[in-house]
C-alpha cells in the first residue's frame, strides 16, 4: 500500500514541476498592484494624454549626427564626416599605400567565399550559398509591457 501512496506522491510532485518549469515566463498576478478605487480612476484618467508619445525621426537622426559629431561643436565637419570611412579604409587597405587595389577590396569576399565553399570544390551549392546570406538582427520585441487595448468603453457609461 505504502508504494502506492509514495508513487502519487512523486507524480503529483512530477506534475508541480512541469507546472513550474513551464510557466516560469508568466507573470504572477499577485505581482500586479492592485487596481485604485474607481473614484481615483476617473481623475487619472482625465489627466493622461490621449496619445502615447514616440521616438520622432528627428530624434533617431539627431543620435546619428552626434555620432559624428566628434568635437560636440553643433557641426560635423568634412573631416568628422570622413573620419568612418577612413578607417574602414583602412582596414581594406593591407599594403597602407593609399590605394585599394581589387584584390584588396575582393578580401573579405574571397574570406566569405572560402568560409561557404565547404566541401572546398571551389562552387557553392545552394545550401553553401545560403550561408553568405547577411546575418540580420531579429526585431526587438517588448515583452514588458502588455499590449495597449484601441477601443475601450469609457469606465463610468458615459459616452466620451
Amino acid at each position: 500500500m505504502w508504494r502506492y501512496l509514495v508513487g502519487g506522491l512523486a507524480t503529483l510532485a512530477l506534475v508541480a514541476a512541469g507546472i513550474l518549469v513551464f510557466n516560469r515566463n508568466a507573470r504572477s498576478v499577485a505581482a500586479l498592484p492592485l487596481a485604485p478605487p474607481a473614484s481615483a480612476q476617473a481623475g487619472a484618467a482625465a489627466a493622461l494624454p490621449d496619445s502615447v508619445p514616440e521616438a520622432s525621426d528627428a530624434t533617431r537622426e539627431q543620435k546619428r549626427f552626434d555620432r559624428y559629431d566628434k568635437d560636440r561643436d553643433g557641426t560635423v565637419t568634412r573631416e568628422e564626416y570622413l573620419a568612418a570611412r577612413r578607417k574602414a579604409f583602412a582596414k581594406l587597405d593591407v599594403n597602407h599605400d593609399g590605394t585599394l587595389a581589387f584584390d584588396e577590396w575582393a578580401v573579405k569576399a574571397e574570406g566569405k567565399f572560402a568560409l561557404a565553399d565547404a566541401d572546398k570544390s571551389g562552387a557553392m551549392t545552394p545550401v553553401e550559398f545560403a550561408k553568405t546570406a547577411v546575418k540580420r538582427k531579429p526585431p526587438r520585441v517588448r515583452r514588458d509591457c502588455p499590449p495597449a487595448a484601441k477601443d475601450e468603453a469609457p469606465a463610468n457609461g458615459e459616452d466620451s
